[in-house]
């Protein structure tokens, strides 16, 4: 599987779309913006969450059609009526929200709908999974094409997604937030990746909320803003500053808000948490770790993918009574957590990484899933009161700042960063004496980021203990008062607010790099 051959000089315009608009019930998602795609350049699509990218991105690759403006490629006009119209005209995209069947495997996810043919007109997998090796190779990863995708952790299936993505000898290729699940060495895989695409007349629009990535692949920048198209320059010429200001409409200043308040006494203590791996015999995916927080604390997990953080999260929060151990206290109290329904009755919240998969139902409403994990207080003689509802909804939302047309609205029609205010809603409206975050930020937008970072603050002021993981070392510097190094699924280090560096912490989260 050879990546495209270069085709074109990069002053070539591949794709162009002006005029795009696109009007969703209750709300203009896009107001006659434009983006320009030449060959060999990536393109940098900047935006707040709700700014209107993700929806240009389906317009560009077949899934939505727009309402108004056009689109040209090569300077062609064209009109995708689908995804396949717009792969076959050589515009493929990589989805942020990942588009696999996870009970197929990695070849057949690759070729799903595609796949070759012998002479005799039966699925050609030697030829399938010959082409998915050289894919794979591409992509360095360590991968039996046959593996299910099911088996596979997030990491891994993004780099699936980016495989099959390129897979199609694509002109353009769109890639939306492709680092958001994957490791270091995979962002660095994927960054060379580009490099190879670009020397080969390929255009990219790459849409991420971490600009410290643009340094390294980007040519351009073009910042939408509410639906509407503010800017496009090339990259060289702008600075980060510039760009926040440009997404947001304002200088943004004070990212990180701290106040630094004394911890009162144990919320939380955990001692010898461990869980066994679910497919190696004997092997663990955490081992013996205790932890304990305060009221009014921040403590902070910190560690590379794999190393346990997620899972521990989960296992305190009942979510493996089979197959976990350890002993828990609240407030000084033994506690025996066997499910997430005792964890909620301890006083016990957790926010999932996974917000659209785990945290939400996307279909229902926004009052709906503030509400799920406490229809006791909205209820009377187990008959829901909608009155009652919509006023301990309308508070969360007005607390939280939520942006909706209406407490009714879809949530699956909100930004990511209302999302996931939508889910600290949920958790919040349960009065937790201790709040689990799982990567709280992770895929919002840099303002939305600030809301949660306040927010967090916020709760630790008011008494709450708050354990939160984060992959981002600035973040996890910013927010936590403590913070404890996993690796391998065992704590590696603790570090008090202050002593910390992005160097210590980063070298005790490496396997094997512990005493």
């Amino acid at each position: 599987m050879n990546l495209p051959a270069a085709n074109a000089n990069e002053t070539d315009e591949l794709l162009a779309a002006r005029g795009i608009t696109k009007t969703f019930p209750g709300v203009r998602a896009l107001d006659d913006v434009q983006i320009t795609v030449l060959a060999g350049r990536l393109n940098a699509l900047l935006g707040e969450n709700g700014a209107g990218k993700s929806t240009m991105m389906n317009i560009l690759a077949g899934v939505l059609p727009p309402d108004a403006g056009e689109i040209f490629l090569a300077g062609q006009p064209v009109r995708f009526v689908n995804p396949r119209a717009a792969q076959q005209a050589g515009i493929s995209i990589i989805f942020q929200e990942l588009n696999l069947v996870p009970h197929l495997s990695i070849a057949e996810n690759i070729f799903l709908g595609r796949e070759p043919r012998n002479a005799v007109g039966l699925l050609d997998y030697a030829r399938m999974h010959r082409d998915t090796r050289a894919l794979m190779a591409e992509l360095e990863l360590d991968a039996d094409p046959r593996t299910a995708v099911a088996r596979l952790r997030v990491g891994a299936q993004q780099v699936v997604e980016i495989a099959k993505a390129i897979s199609f000898n694509s002109r353009v290729i769109i890639m939306d937030e492709p680092t958001s699940a994957i490791t270091e060495h995979e962002i660095k895989v994927l960054f060379r990746l580009i490099k190879r695409l670009k020397e080969r007349g390929t255009g990219i629009i790459y849409i991420t909320h971490k600009l410290d990535e643009l340094a390294e692949i980007a040519d351009d920048i073009a910042v939408f803003r509410d639906g509407r198209f503010i800017a496009s320059k090339p990259f060289a010429d702008t600075t980060r500053d510039e760009m926040v200001r440009l997404m947001v409409g304002r200088e943004l200043t004070d990212l990180f808000p701290k106040t630094t308040t004394p911890a009162g006494g144990e919320m939380l203590r955990v001692e010898k948490i461990s869980l066994r791996h679910p497919e190696r015999a004997g092997d663990f995916v955490v081992r013996d770790v205790s932890l304990a927080v305060r009221r009014g604390e921040v403590l902070g997990l910190f560690g590379l993918m794999g190393a346990g953080r997620t899972e521990l999260l989960q296992t305190i929060f009942g979510l493996h009574p089979h197959t976990a151990t350890g002993e828990i206290w609240i407030e000084g109290k033994p506690i025996c957590i066997r499910s997430p329904r005792a964890a909620i009755d301890a006083g016990l919240a957790l926010a999932p990484e996974d917000r659209k998969g785990e945290g939400l139902v996307l279909v229902h409403s926004v009052a709906e899933n503030t509400t799920l994990a406490c229809l006791e207080k909205i209820s009377h003689f187990g008959l829901l009161q909608p009155a009652r509802e919509l006023e301990l909804v309308g508070r969360y939302v007005k607390r939280l700042g939520i942006r909706t047309p209406t407490l009714h609205q879809a949530v699956r029609h909100l930004s990511g960063g209302n999302q996931q205010k939508v889910v600290l809603a949920k958790w919040l409206a349960t009065e937790p004496k201790v709040l689990l975050l799982d990567e709280p930020t992770r895929g919002i937008d840099i303002n939305a980021k600030k809301e949660i970072y306040a927010l967090v603050d916020e709760l630790a002021r008011s008494g709450l203990a708050v354990i939160m993981v984060s992959s981002e070392l600035p973040e996890i510097l910013a927010i936590a008062d403590r913070i404890l190094v996993l690796a391998e699924g065992r704590v590696t280090a603790e570090f008090a607010r202050g002593a910390a560096t992005e160097e210590a912490i980063l070298r005790a989260a490496l396997p094997n790099s512990r005493n």
